[in-house]
């Protein structure tokens, strides 16, 4: 209890802060799962089975993901969630509350368990993901606009497709209604939902992503067709080659700092929340991208969905490229 009272006075000063343009303001919806995962030397071939490998638990979901990427890079961050009403849903959400997400915008299914991921990763860090959807795949468009219309206006709104269709529109239309930008992070992949264009989202999709949505391999050309369905900056992110930034129908290459990976799982998620995170902030986008290229290349250095780094490592490692 006095934990709790605690966060919410530290909450209402850093309002006051962000009134001042000091502290962003960033509100997430999306899925929380709990990730299981086995790390084996090579990924295993359609019919194939690889021993000797190592496993391991931990919090994931892409938009848990990203809601601790924002909170770390020094946003106040809001979470819209659903879990099921068991254990698995509270250790996955129990680094978040530790550092401080608001997680009043989380319900908790009767009927349907936390959603759950299964994932492989080799020795270079590249990985394969299963997963079970469950109570994500319940967020009603009626809990989400509750719990949107709840939280302090101004900011940024990131919705991902890891959620209904629904709920992700009334997320981007209660955005728009309460004057927030969009940030929509088209993964997994699949058609843009109906009306999601019309409301001008800056899309953060990978290569791989970008491709399936418009059948373009260049990721120029993906852009393009991106740019021009939504009126809005697009990023494609590129992996270790930093990401693409199409604004204006002007493609600007950010590169990637050069780091060692050992687990590229949640990149992207990083990427997302921390982008979200600067615009918050004011940050022009050029700027906002830079800063979350960073950010996730930092991630790639680390185990696990949620390695996203904090804000001081990331300026420092702006400072020394």
């Amino acid at each position: 209890v006095l934990r709790q009272a605690g966060r919410r006075v530290a909450g209402r000063c850093r309002t006051i802060l962000g009134e001042a343009g000091v502290t962003p303001r960033v509100v997430v919806v999306g899925s929380v799962n709990l990730d299981l995962v086995i790390r084996v030397d090579h990924l295993p071939a359609p019919g194939e089975t690889v021993t000797g490998g190592s496993f391991a638990r931990s919090g994931g979901g892409k938009g848990a993901n990203q809601a601790l990427a924002a909170r770390r890079a020094g946003a106040d961050v809001w979470f819209i969630a659903e879990v099921g009403d068991d254990e698995i849903g509270s250790e996955a959400l129990a680094d978040l509350d530790a550092a401080g997400v608001d997680l009043t915008g989380v319900s908790r299914s009767k009927t349907t368990p936390t959603g759950v991921a299964l994932i492989i990763v080799d020795g270079g860090g590249e990985n394969m993901i299963a997963v079970a959807s469950g109570a994500n795949a319940g967020l009603s468009a009626t809990h989400v606009e509750n719990a949107i219309q709840a939280t302090p206006e101004g900011g940024v709104v990131v919705v991902n497709f890891e959620i209904p269709d629904e709920a992700l529109l009334a997320a981007a239309a209660a955005a728009g209604r309460t004057d927030r930008q969009l940030v929509v992070n088209p993964a997994p992949a699949r058609p843009l939902p109906d009306g999601l264009e019309t409301m001008g989202p800056l899309l953060t999709p990978n290569r791989d992503e970008a491709a399936a949505m418009t059948g373009e391999e260049d990721p120029n050309e993906s852009a393009r067709v991106l740019g021009r369905r939504t009126g809005s900056p697009v990023v494609v992110t590129l992996g270790a080659g930093g990401a693409l930034l199409l604004d204006n129908d002007t493609p600007i290459e950010v590169g990637a700092p050069s780091v060692r990976p050992v687990d590229t799982t949640g990149a992207g998620d990083v990427f997302t929340g921390a982008l979200a995170s600067r615009l918050a902030a004011g940050r022009p986008v050029e700027a906002a991208v830079r800063w979350a290229v960073a950010a996730a290349a930092l991630s790639t250095t680390r185990l696990g969905a949620r390695s996203a780094p904090h804000a001081t490592e990331v300026e420092q490692s702006l400072g020394e490229q």
